[in-house]
Order: structure tokens, then C-alpha cells, then sequence
């Protein structure tokens, strides 16, 4: 079975950062979820069970294509 083996990097900046796991296959559905608080980290993968990560709150995400902010300003 293929499946992605990059890894993403989310910090949390602020309390309370929801990184939900979403499912792979016909039906998506949230199947992890995790709270970070300010300056936690989480390094996740994509696997044959994850294909997507949803993230709520303020966060920088570090992904083999680059940096990103969920803040407006970065």
C-alpha cells in the first residue's frame, strides 16, 4: 500500500490548539485528536490511515514545502 512518509511540525502559539487527524477512503471522518498549549509541539505523518490534518488555533506548521502560519499576519 502506498503511503506518504513526510512528516509535519505544528507549534502551537497560543493555548488550546486542536490538531485533528482525519481519515483515508470514501467516507473522511476525524478519527485522532490532540490539544497543544503554548510552545507544545507535535510532529505528525501521514499514514495509510491518515490523509489529512485539520488544525484550529494559532499555530506554525512546518511541512517539506515550507513554513506556514494559521496567524493572518505570517
Amino acid at each position: 500500500m502506498s503511503q506518504n512518509n513526510d512528516y509535519i511540525v505544528i507549534k502551537a502559539m497560543e493555548d488550546g490548539v486542536n490538531v485533528i487527524g482525519l481519515t483515508r477512503g470514501t467516507d473522511t471522518r476525524f478519527h485522532h485528536s490532540e490539544k497543544l498549549d503554548r510552545d507544545e509541539m507535535m510532529i505528525a505523518q501521514f499514514t495509510e490511515h491518515t490523509s489529512a490534518v485539520k488544525i484550529r488555533g494559532k499555530a506554525v506548521i512546518q511541512t517539506s514545502h515550507g513554513e506556514m502560519s494559521t496567524d493572518d499576519g505570517a
